[in-house]
């Protein structure tokens, strides 16, 4: 059969066209994201009876929290089919999320006994983090149980840059070159790291009083998490994202509630009193910075 030269022409360029468009056989869109959940921002949680192991209902805010965290892995391989994601359980006992019903292509990190608390896991080779279920810092009147760690901080600086565990955890993540996608929680806590990290948010609930708070449904925001997931990865494609960098060396004061704990943490070697509630450190880089802290807030009690 005899094939018409403007024919042939055609479906040459079409050929070439697609050699030229198709990515390489083997080279399928991959992106590696880091997950860190915390409990207080989670949907559908209100009351501080619901963050705790022994508070009643605490069942059901692990079902939410779950429930989220399958959402945003949901959004993101249908989107990403050959993502690499690790999940972070960052609340209390760092046992809240249940593993069973956790989406099966996640990896997962359980249990609080771990030098680098929320972002354990967290590396360079990650090209970006998402914070879920997280509350605003430590008074902020606005926030739905606002704080920085534990009720023993009252405040937190890092060269002279208030924070709370959001901005702590994102200066971490700075610090390795990783940006911060997207962060949901209550809307104190949106407003706090949407301003402070210009990642894309979702705001699940709006403090009534620091310990009560007026809900959306569990289903509105599940919903809205897939769609801010959606807009964060086509952000991330395009370069849209910048790490939060506070650079070398890291000046952290910590404020707290007891002159006592600060009497006791003038025995780490370098550690200075600024006042009866207040102490300084220079760290040589964020990682260590952010050990210190989680040790002086998690490990040290006074």
């Amino acid at each position: 059969m005899k094939v018409h030269p403007l024919v042939l022409s055609a479906s040459l360029l079409t050929l070439c066209s697609v050699l030229v468009l198709s990515p390489p056989a083997g080279s399928q869109e991959t992106v590696k994201l880091f997950i860190s959940v915390d409990l207080e921002g989670i949907g559908g949680v209100g009351s501080p009876l619901m963050t705790s192991s022994g508070g009643k209902d605490y069942g059901t805010s692990r079902r939410y929290l779950t429930e989220e965290v399958n959402s945003v892995v949901a959004a993101i391989f249908e989107h990403i089919p050959s993502a690499d994601i690790l999940v972070n359980d960052s609340h209390g006992d760092h046992q809240n999320v249940l593993h069973g019903e956790l989406d099966p292509r996640v990896s997962y990190i359980q249990g609080s006994i771990k030098p680098l608390g929320m972002v354990q896991g967290l590396n360079s080779s990650f090209d970006g983090a998402i914070f879920i279920g997280y509350h605003a810092k430590a008074g902020d009147p606005d926030g739905f149980l606002a704080h920085t760690g534990s009720g023993s901080v009252k405040g937190l600086w890092l060269n002279d840059v208030e924070v709370g565990e959001g901005g702590m955890n994102a200066a971490f993540a700075g610090s390795l070159g990783v940006p911060v996608i997207l962060v949901s929680g209550d809307s104190a806590a949106a407003a706090e790291l949407g301003q402070l990290l210009g990642s894309e948010t979702v705001t699940t609930k709006t403090a009534e009083t620091p310990s009560s708070a007026r809900l959306l449904h569990p289903d509105v925001v599940r919903a809205m998490l897939r769609e801010t997931t959606e807009i964060a990865l086509d952000r991330l494609r395009s370069d849209g994202f910048s790490p939060l960098e506070i650079g070398s060396p890291v000046e952290i004061r910590m404020r707290f509630a007891s002159t006592t704990h600060v009497d006791v943490l003038q025995s780490i070697p370098g550690m200075s009193k600024i006042d009866g509630y207040t102490v300084r450190y220079i760290a040589r880089s964020m990682d260590e910075a952010y050990r210190l802290i989680r040790l002086m807030y998690r490990f040290v009690s006074a």
